[in-house]
């Protein structure tokens, strides 16, 4: 017991305990916009696509159903731009991150193989690579790492916590490198309809990979795009081979989407109306806070998408983390990302309006 866990650091939430606390006593009660868990309400159809499944006693499966993989393949070509996707290209998954944290294991990564993902990244990569007892790697530039013993490569555009998006060179690139190293290529796109100041591109799209998936699959989650946080309801799309091969060890798992879920998953992937409303309030709040922090003397990095702003005040990232606590207002300090991020604070828009007025009135105290 414990040999496992002992690969893994200290699990970062943990450490924002005291700062929450602060806050939390705050007089007016505390802004979290920490986390970045979406509190708007589940659409109408997508509740109403679940509670029509509710009778379902039998198992489902982990491919899901036919209606499922349709939408999935549909939603890629529509909104992705993929092209001539089958049903052996998509993948339902029970969340993303359990995803990413078990992908190395499913892959048969191990001693002496190599992960790489970008220097300041979300922490379940390296969570991934340890689990399997494979070597984490960082990079800044994808096609400068060492292809020697290099399995899997991670991109994650938009990114969190930065807001990056890469460009279609910049993808092109990428996959054209990892292609010739013989290196399988993650992209994690799980922020792709929430574009502000760049209109991000996905891997599949044939401008970046040519038209074909070969060693390239992308990796997208209905939590932000529907505030389907609590259904755990994501998908991968790509290369037909990789995905078949998980398919397999999935089934031997038992790693199978509630049917409900499944159907909920269809409903939400076949409208836009309420990705739409979504994104119109996420921007204002997005709006208040930029401008608010800004006039608290913060800078602004990156943050062209995503749900997050990347903010300084040119100091350590738990100066910072202490002074907006004593105000209320609780943040995600940089380090929890990688060491480049540790003057930086992550700052979630996915508050309520009234919790979002709430910190801005205290950015200008």
């Amino acid at each position: 017991m414990g040999t496992v866990s002992s690969r893994l650091p200290v699990f970062p939430w943990d450490r924002l305990e005291p700062y929450k606390a602060t806050a939390a006593a705050h007089a007016d009660g505390i802004v979290d916009l920490s986390v970045g868990t979406p509190v708007d309400p589940v659409p109408a159809l997508v509740q109403k696509a679940l509670t029509d499944a509710a009778d379902s006693p039998g198992y489902p499966t982990v491919w899901g159903t036919a209606a499922l993989r349709d939408a999935l393949t549909g939603w890629a070509e529509r909104r992705l731009g993929a092209v001539g996707l089958a049903h052996t290209n998509v993948l339902p998954v029970v969340g993303s991150k359990e995803l990413v944290a078990w992908l190395p294991t499913q892959l048969g990564l191990g001693a002496g193989d190599r992960v790489a993902y970008p220097r300041l990244a979300y922490p379940t990569y390296e969570v991934g690579a340890r689990l399997a007892g494979a070597v984490p790697v960082v990079y800044d530039d994808p096609w400068e790492l060492d292809p020697a013993g290099l399995k899997l490569l991670w991109l994650n555009s938009p990114s969190n916590p930065t807001g990056r998006v890469l460009s279609a060179e910049e993808l092109r690139r990428t996959v054209a490198w990892a292609r010739e190293h013989g290196v399988l290529l993650f992209s994690d796109e799980c922020y792709i309809e929430l574009g502000w100041e760049a209109d991000p591109v996905s891997v599949l799209h044939p401008d970046v990979c040519g038209g074909s998936y070969e060693s390239i699959v992308s990796v997208h989650s209905l939590s932000k795009r529907s505030n389907l946080a609590g259904y755990r309801a994501a998908f991968l799309a790509g290369d037909a081979a990789v995905l078949g091969e998980l398919l397999q060890i999935r089934k031997h798992g038992g790693m199978m989407i509630p049917a409900p879920v499944q159907a909920a998953t269809v409903a939400a992937l076949g409208d836009t109306e309420h990705v739409g409303e979504q994104r119109e309030r996420y921007a204002r709040r997005r709006t208040a806070l930029r401008e608010a922090l800004e006039a608290a003397g913060f800078r602004i990095e990156h943050s062209q998408a995503s749900l997050y702003l990347w903010a300084t005040r040119d100091e350590s990232c738990w100066d910072t983390v202490a002074d907006l606590a004593k105000r209320g207002v609780l943040v995600a300090p940089g380090d929890f990302y990688g060491t480049a991020g540790e003057r930086f604070v992550r700052v979630a828009f996915t508050a309520t309006d009234e919790r979002v007025d709430a910190a801005v009135r205290r950015l200008a105290q």
